[in-house]
C-alpha cells in the first residue's frame, strides 16, 4: 500500500489503543503516552519500506524488484527492526523514555501499538497483486491477495475523518477534513475514480463527521472506521473470487488446450464491481506459453467495463468474450525459449524470482500484470543476446513466482 494509507491507518489504529488504555496518574504523562502510542504505530506501519534504501543494491530494475517487499517485509525480520524503532524512542525522547520507566501501562500499550503497527504494514501489503513472501527463509513463496488497490481511498476516508476531527484545534481540524475532500476530487477528474465511488466515498465521510459531531466518541468513531474497513476488505476479497471465477470461464470458452496457471488480479479503487486482469497459460504440446490482459464487470448490466475508471483501462482497443469480460491484448512466448534463456542469463533468472506474469524474448523480459505508464513498465529489464552477463550479487533467494511455467511437467 501506499505510505499515506499506512500511516493513516496506523495512526488510527495508534489513536484506538491509546483510548482503550486506562489513563495515566497525570495529564503530563497521559499526553506523553498519546503521542508517544501514535508515533510508534504510524512509524512501524512505515518501517518496513526502508527497505527502499537497499534498492542501490542492485542494478535497475533487478533492486527495487528484489528488494522492495524483502527481507524488511518477512516475520522473522519485523523482531530486529522493533527492537531498532525501540532504541531510537528510548535514545531520542527523554519524556517517552522517563515515562516507560515508570508506567506499565504505557509499556504494554508501546508494545501493542509496535506489533500493531509492524503486522499492518504486512498484511496490507499482502492484500494487492504485488504480493510479499513474509516466511522467508522457512518459505520463500511469495503470496498475492489480489483483493486491494495499491492506493485506496476508503482507508482514508474511513481513518482520516475521525483522526481529523480529533485534533483540538477548529481551523486545523476543518483544513484537514478539507484536504482529504480535494484530493478525492482529484483523483475523481482525472479518471482514477469512478463519480459513484467519489459520491460514496462523500457520503462515508459524512456519515462519520456527523457521528463525531453528535459526541460520539473518538475511540468509539475509530472502532467503527476499523469495522467499516474490514467489512470493506470481506467485500472485496468476495469479490475478487468472483471476477477470478468469471476470467477463468471466460477464458475457457474461448477453447483451445492451454493450461490455466494463474490470473493476477488488480482492483479498482473504491469500486468493487471493477477488476483488470492479466492470465497466464501454458501449452506444452505446442511449446508455447501465452498472456492474456483485460478487464472485467461483476454487474456489466449495471456497471458495464467501459464505464469503470478511465484512467485504470488499458488503452489498447477491447474485445469482448463474454457479458462484462473485456479482453485488450494478448502476448506469446516459447517456452523452451524462456528456459533456455533461464538458463543462460543469470540477470533473467533474478528477474523471474519477481515476475509473476513474465512475457520473455530475445530482447527484453516485463511481468504484464503491470501496465505500461509514459516512463515504460517498471519491471522491463533487457535480456542477453548474445555473451553472459555478469551475474548480479546478493540476489534474495526468493521462490520464483512461475516455477510451474520454468520447468516443464
Amino acid at each position: 500500500m501506499d505510505n499515506i494509507t499506512h500511516s493513516l491507518v496506523g495512526l488510527g489504529v495508534g489513536e484506538l489503543l491509546q483510548r482503550s488504555l486506562p489513563a495515566e496518574a497525570s495529564e503530563a504523562r497521559q499526553r506523553t503516552r498519546h503521542r508517544l502510542l501514535l508515533t510508534a504505530c504510524a512509524l512501524a506501519s512505515n518501517f518496513p519500506d526502508l527497505d527502499l534504501f537497499l534498492t542501490k543494491l542492485m542494478a535497475p530494475p533487478l533492486g527495487y524488484l528484489l528488494h522492495h517487499r524483502g527481507h524488511t517485509h518477512t516475520l522473522l525480520f519485523l523482531l530486529p527492526q522493533a527492537l531498532l524503532l525501540l532504541a531510537a524512542l528510548w535514545l531520542f525522547w527523554p519524556k517517552a523514555r522517563a515515562l516507560l520507566k515508570e508506567s506499565r501501562v504505557a509499556r504494554l500499550g508501546l508494545l501493542g501499538a509496535m506489533t500493531a503497527g509492524f503486522l499492518l504494514h504486512l498484511g496490507m501489503d499482502f492484500m494487492n497483486s504485488y504480493g510479499v513472501h513474509p516466511f522467508h527463509p522457512f518459505n520463500g513463496d511469495w503470496y498475492f491477495g489480489d483483493m486491494i488497490f495499491i492506493i485506496e481511498p476508503v482507508f482514508w476516508v474511513a481513518f482520516g475523518v475521525p483522526l481529523a476531527l480529533a485534533i483540538p484545534w477548529r481551523p486545523v481540524r476543518w483544513l484537514m477534513v478539507a484536504v482529504l475532500a480535494v484530493a478525492l476530487l482529484y483523483f475523481t477528474l482525472h479518471g482514477y475514480l469512478g463519480w459513484t465511488s467519489y459520491a460514496g466515498l462523500l457520503l462515508l465521510g459524512g456519515a462519520l463527521a456527523a457521528l463525531r459531531l453528535l459526541h460520539l466518541r473518538s475511540r468509539r468513531a475509530l472502532a467503527l472506521a476499523l469495522l467499516l474497513c474490514l467489512g470493506f476488505i470481506g467485500v472485496q476479497k468476495s469479490a475478487s473470487s468472483l471476477a477470478r471465477e468469471r476470467v477463468a470461464a471466460a477464458l475457457r470458452q474461448e477453447g483451445g488446450a492451454a493450461q490455466l496457471l494463474d490470473v493476477a488480479l488488480t482492483a479498482f479503487p473504491a469500486q468493487p464491481l471493477c477488476w483488470s486482469f492479466a492470465a497466464i497459460e501454458r501449452n506444452e504440446a505446442r511449446d508455447s506459453y501465452r498472456v492474456r490482459r483485460g478487464m472485467l464487470s461483476l454487474a456489466p448490466g449495471w456497471l458495464p467495463p467501459a464505464q469503470c475508471p478511465a484512467s485504470m483501462l488499458d488503452p489498447a482497443p477491447p474485445r469482448t468474450v463474454q457479458a462484462g469480460v473485456l479482453l485488450h491484448s494478448e502476448w506469446n512466448g516459447s517456452l523452451s525459449l524462456l528456459r533456455r534463456l533461464r538458463q543462460s542469463d543469470c540477470q533473467l533468472d533474478a528477474w523471474l524470482r519477481f515476475a509473476r506474469i513474465p512475457a520473455v524474448d530475445e530482447g527484453r523480459a516485463s511481468d504484464l500484470r503491470f501496465t505500461s505508464t509514459p516512463r515504460g513498465n517498471f519491471t522491463t529489464m533487457d535480456v542477453a543476446s548474445g555473451a553472459p552477463r555478469a551475474c548480479p550479487a546478493r540476489i534474495p533467494r526468493w521462490n520464483q513466482p512461475r516455477a510451474d511455467l520454468l520447468t516443464p511437467p
